[in-house]
């Protein structure tokens, strides 16, 4: 287990992005340490607001825990999209390494002082700290607000977190790759602010601008979790059409299992070749 720390350190000496894999469930964190192994490559495991309605943080917790201490690469277990500070604190009583608190629409002051408390808070664990400035919007939902650069830079000074995620054009649950990322203004926030940058939503972004963004723009850390899932929901199409009498989850599940491990290990060993 680490924090993401030295995964964004090791993505920066490489000019390659970490993948911040997006869990919904056991079965898929498994497939996304396995597939880890395979490329040889850091994994970082998340749950987002939709994991935890379904699975509470302490399980979570206890989830990425075992799957982290046996794995043999790094894993960091990151609580991705934090609203308050309660819910940051119960993760890293939980076992989380890391945490994203998420103040993107709340004022500057506001973001800033509460994300101050974050950190703050994370230093008592040895945890890593996320944060947002500006909004990534969601597909057919609330649309985006960009980052301001100098705001970033203001936050930045305030509350120095290990890692920014910022709105460059990227949106959440995208299921084809149609964003268009605003460059120039990743190439202003690299060089005002100086933490690594994080792109949520990185399912639309196409896998050239993924490459350039680590390349040319500081970007350490991309979020996945759209394109996954559709993978896993046209696996078990298949497998159920197939097998229409089958009814085990186990029997159900475990092909399905083996197709994310594939799709997450493509995704892994091209992010980790981002500088190539």
């Amino acid at each position: 287990m680490t924090t993401l720390r030295p995964i964004l350190d090791e993505a920066e000496s490489r000019r390659a992005y970490a993948v911040g894999l997006v869990c919904l469930g056991w079965e898929d964190a498994v497939a996304y340490v396995r597939a880890g192994e395979a490329a040889g490559v850091p994994v970082i495991l998340q749950a987002g607001p939709g994991a935890r309605r379904h699975i509470p943080i302490a399980v979570w917790g206890a989830m990425f825990r075992a799957l982290g201490e046996a794995a043999t690469v790094n894993v960091a277990a990151h609580l991705d999209h934090g609203s308050h500070l309660d819910e940051c604190h119960a993760a890293l009583d939980a076992g989380f390494t890391s945490v994203m608190y998420d103040g993107s629409q709340l004022s500057l002051a506001e973001n800033i002082q509460e994300t101050g408390k974050m950190i703050a808070l994370a230093e008592r664990y040895g945890a890593s700290t996320e944060a947002e400035i500006g909004y990534v919007g969601y597909a057919d939902g609330a649309a985006s607000e960009g980052t301001d650069p100098s705001e970033a830079a203001q936050f930045y000074a305030d509350a120095p977190t290990d890692c920014l995620a910022v709105s460059a054009g990227n949106v959440h649950l995208q299921m084809e790759q149609a964003a268009r990322l605003d460059f120039d203004m990743l190439e202003i926030l690299n060089a005002q602010v100086p933490c690594p940058l994080v792109l949520h939503g990185g399912s639309g972004v196409a896998q050239a601008d993924r490459r350039r963004a680590a390349r040319e723009h500081r970007v350490r850390k991309i979020n996945l979790g759209t394109e996954l899932r559709q993978v896993h929901g046209r696996a078990l199409r298949q497998v159920l059409t197939a097998n229409p009498d089958i009814f085990d989850r186990i029997q159900i599940q475990t092909p399905v299992s083996a197709a994310i491990e594939a799709a997450a290990r493509d995704v892994l060993t091209l992010a980790w070749e981002a500088a190539s």
